[in-house]
């Protein structure tokens, strides 16, 4: 598929059909797409905790997400999105590089997690980033270190709808030439 073209395509999706058809390999391709993001100084921080068994992820959704999100991601595989903070915007002496600090390493983890639902979307998968979450309850679910941050969850499975394409602003409103 032309870049472009799978740019354009991707949509949120909030509906999936035929559980458990995510294989571990697609989803070990989805990663290793993330893996080719660009990150502060190579840091690579971004790590994923994937709940493929079907027990686990009905679990997860009732103990880690509200009403809301749980609704929206049944009979999809979850990817739990994390960095390992205080490395990418750091100095190896712990002094942040700027004011920005940790937001260098949510910022890599956005880039990893584009390229991840974009691969998605290339090998016929629809996706759902979900930032309302219970971090604490995703951390003990998954055993996630304490120097890690806990930023989403992305819902990966087989599309059980076609979502339009929402209204985008002209890219006029966005871009100032100097």
């Amino acid at each position: 598929m032309e870049f472009q073209n799978l740019i354009e395509k991707r949509r949120s999706v909030r509906k999936y059909v035929e559980r458990n058809t995510v294989t571990k390999d697609e989803i070990l391709s989805m990663i290793k797409a993330a893996q080719e993001a660009p990150s502060w100084k190579n840091s690579q921080t971004g790590r994923y905790y994937c709940i493929i068994d079907e027990k686990n992820v009905e679990q997860f959704r009732r103990e880690c997400l509200p009403e809301m999100n749980a609704g929206k991601c049944e009979n999809a595989v979850l990817l739990v999105s994390t960095f390992v903070h205080n490395r990418a915007g750091f100095q190896k002496d712990g002094t942040a590089d700027n004011e920005i600090g940790n937001g260098w390493g949510c910022y890599d983890l956005g880039l990893q997690n584009e390229n991840l639902i974009l691969k998605a979307e290339e090998l016929g998968y629809g996706t759902l980033i979900m930032g309302i979450r219970d971090a604490d309850k995703i951390r003990e679910f998954c055993s996630v270190p304490e120097t890690e941050t806990v930023v989403g969850v992305i819902a990966v499975g087989v599309p059980g709808e076609e979502p339009g394409r929402p209204k985008r602003k002209d890219t006029e409103e966005i871009v100032k030439f100097l």
